[in-house]
């Protein structure tokens, strides 16, 4: 069994426990997800099953969007809303007109420092669990990109907004650093991803959803690994060029029609709908290898993903 499920994550799940009922279901050990939802956090969380999990890379690197909720006047250790207080402040201070100045300051390129509370590793070991000690450990600031920052509903001191940003980015430090900017604090105390790359949440279905499929006997709603890549341009290939890219050889552009194709461009190929090779066009070659394409990985014909 190979394919992508489309799961909208309960509250207080884990991502990994979505990964183990995932196990369960398929009987398959090779699973995993793209891109891991705090338990407070819910919606979409796509996860690969057997050897679609080679695709998890690139279903992790497109931009997300989440609807989150934050309370002025307070900051937590946790930067949400399941964690100790550190600080309170008035917030009553701000108005709608001081919250729209500092939200649009946070459009673009900004900077972010991973918190202590998150699965980044220092020396191998998980931030939060050094963090659950009381270590602080010096961390690097990131640049991350927000495409867009749309308040919602103000009902201070409790904010709403959705946010389109690139992959890494903390929405709870979002929080957080918004209510340091307002001079009063602030915290996440709700989270919704709404999409994950080309999966968004209308596409996605419970676990309680999907439990019922498995009582009745029905089959899982599973994508597969050709369509979870829709978003990535596809070129068809059969005969001696199929067999050739199934020992490793790229194909020519005399093979095939690249119209529209620049160079750098992720292509999937196909045969018979089946995702067979990723790759990136590559006019010319790329070192000594021959073709007009490198190679990124292989897949085996047998089966379709679903």
């Amino acid at each position: 069994m190979n394919g992508i499920l489309v799961i909208d994550k309960s509250q207080g799940m884990t991502s990994f426990g979505v990964v183990r009922q995932v196990r369960r279901w398929c009987n398959v050990r090779r699973v995993g997800h793209a891109g891991t939802l705090d338990p407070l956090a819910t919606g979409v969380l796509p996860v690969a099953v057997g050897w679609a999990t080679r695709l998890v890379e690139y279903m992790m690197a497109g931009d997300k969007t989440y609807q989150a909720t934050m309370k002025l006047g307070a900051s937590t250790d946790t930067q949400d809303s399941e964690g100790q207080i550190l600080e309170e402040k008035d917030w009553r201070h701000v108005d709608r007109a001081a919250l729209d100045e500092v939200i649009a300051d946070f459009v673009g390129t900004i900077e972010q420092l991973p918190p202590m509370y998150s699965a980044l590793k220092k020396d191998g070991k998980p931030l939060y669990k050094l963090a659950r000690q009381g270590i602080e450990v010096e961390r690097q600031t990131r640049s991350m990109h927000i495409e867009s920052l749309v308040i919602d509903e103000a009902a201070l001191p409790f904010v709403t907004f959705t946010v389109r940003c690139t992959k890494g980015t903390y929405v709870r430090t979002l929080c957080h650093d918004i209510g340091q900017r307002l001079n009063c604090g602030a915290h996440m105390t709700a989270l919704r991803r709404l999409s994950c790359g080309q999966f968004d949440v209308t596409a996605s279905h419970t676990i309680e959803e999907l439990q019922e499929l498995i009582d009745q006997g029905r089959p899982l709603p599973l994508l597969s690994p050709a369509e979870a890549l829709a978003d990535w341009p596809a070129l068809t290939i059969a005969g001696e060029v199929l067999c050739r890219l199934q020992d490793g050889v790229a194909p020519g552009m005399a093979d095939l029609d690249v119209s529209g194709l620049v160079a750098g461009d992720l292509i999937r190929f196909l045969a018979d709908e089946t995702l067979v090779s990723v790759a990136r066009f590559a006019p010319g070659g790329h070192g000594k290898r021959p073709g007009d394409f490198e190679i990124i990985k292989v897949f085996p014909l047998s089966g379709d993903g679903r």
